[in-house]
Order: C-alpha cells, then structure tokens, then sequence
C-alpha cells in the first residue's frame, strides 16, 4: 500500500463519511462512501459503523478521524451532537481495536482547518488564521504559521453586549429560529467576526460549514479589517484534514 494513502473518516452527528485520501496532493482517490449515524450513538453502535466504512475500502493502512468533540490524547473529553456515553471514551483505542488498524482523532473542525491549512486558502498565510465552520454551532480552528492550536470552541464565546453565547446568537441554527433574512444574520455574525478579531488580531478568517456557500448573500454587511476567504474544500475538508493529521502522526 502507498505511504501517501490515508483513509479519512468524518463522524458526525447525522453521518458517517469516509474515503481514500492522497495526503500529498489533498485529494480523495476514491468516491465518498457515507453511512447513517447510528441512533443512539454511543461507542459501541458507532465503531460497528465506522468498521463498515473501512470494511467497504478493505483498508489495511493508517486511518484518521475527524470526531465531533474536544479530543486529548485520543480522548473524548465533550460530546457535542453525539451520545454523552463518549465523554471519557478512548476514541482512538476503541476505533483501533474495531479496525485492527492504528488510528489518528481530532476535533472535526481541526480537521477542516488541517486541510484548508495545508491545501486550501490557509495554504503557505503567515501568521494567524482562523477557520470557522458555520452550521448547526459553530466550530473553530487557529492555526499559527502553519500550526495547528488544538480544541478550541470560539462558538462557545459569550457575547457580552448580546447576552448571548456566539452559536446560540450567530449559528446557521440561530438564523433558523429567528427568521432571519441573511442580510440581517450577517449583521450578527459581523458582531462575531468583530468580537474574535478584537481578541485575537488574525491574518485571514477562512468561513466553512454550510452557511459559508451563501456567503455572497450576506457579505456586503460584513465590514471587518481582517481578510476573509471562504474554504476551498468544502464538504471534503474533514475527511481530507483527519487523513494529513493522521500521516503527521502516525
């Protein structure tokens, strides 16, 4: 098997994707394979998930995986969209042991950021780059000069003059429940965007996750110093991102 061969895994709360990733060139080398998350998702029900993703590659190599949670050490330390029974699981042992092969975890959106860091818009940026994915929260990703700051929960920022933690003020969820028109919604999210240049002083925010394909509706409302560019890799990210983070590791 090639060294630059990685199967990445995205689980997330409704899905669970996976596909063969060229860690050298940032492309998927086959067709995305995606099954349902199971309900309910603890452990056991979704590494006998995962262990049919990689059943269906025949994979035999390095696997990395994207989880939707803190992870330190391979440990899920929140459960974020996911069955509570994570918290404290060894992610990377339990998915290990179900695969017979050695395994690589990281925060879903670190994973988005490691591939737009390494083959997206963050490719080569000095300095500090923010990813934000915007969906149902939000999930965040810094990144010094190429480097990779783990777990961080910029969605989890409260916004003092708002009374309002950032997702529950600024999400895609948010724009739902308030009916929002996105113009309006983007009024918000600039409040946001403000709030994490103000603290943080980044080079170039990178916008992912759902809302970031409907940029051009709500752009002209976001007047911030700080460039930002919308992500290269789209839904491929997490997949992309937990395979190069596996290969560096691994």
């Amino acid at each position: 098997m090639k060294d630059n061969l990685v199967l990445g895994v995205d689980i997330g709360g409704t899905g669970i994707k996976g596909a063969i990733v060229d860690v050298k060139k940032g492309k998927m080398t086959t067709e995305r394979f995606r099954l349902e998350t199971p309900q309910p998702s603890t452990p056991i029900n979704v590494a006998a998930t995962f262990t049919k993703i990689v059943d269906h590659f025949k994979w035999k190599g390095k696997i990395g995986v994207g989880f939707p949670a803190v992870i330190k050490n391979g440990v899920s330390h929140t459960a974020s969209n996911i069955h509570k029974d994570w918290i404290g699981t060894d992610v990377a042992k339990l998915l290990e042991d179900a695969s017979k092969c050695a395994v690589s975890v990281l925060n879903d959106a670190d994973a988005a950021g490691m591939a737009e860091i390494t083959f997206g818009e963050g490719k080569g940026v000095k300095g500090t780059v923010i990813l934000l994915t915007i969906g149902t929260g939000i999930g965040s990703a810094i990144f010094l000069d190429g480097q990779l700051l783990t777990n961080t929960e910029f969605g989890h920022i409260y916004l003092k003059g708002h009374n309002a933690v950032a997702e529950k003020y600024a999400s895609n969820t948010a724009r739902k429940t308030d009916e929002l028109s996105w113009s309006d919604w983007g009024n918000r999210f600039e409040d946001y965007l403000s709030h994490l240049q103000f603290i943080f002083n980044p080079d170039l925010f990178i916008l992912g996750g759902g809302s970031s394909k409907k940029y051009d509706k709500f752009k002209d409302v976001i007047q911030i110093s700080t460039p930002i560019k919308t992500a290269k890799l789209l839904n491929e990210a997490g997949i992309i991102g937990a395979a190069v983070r596996a290969n560096q590791l691994l």
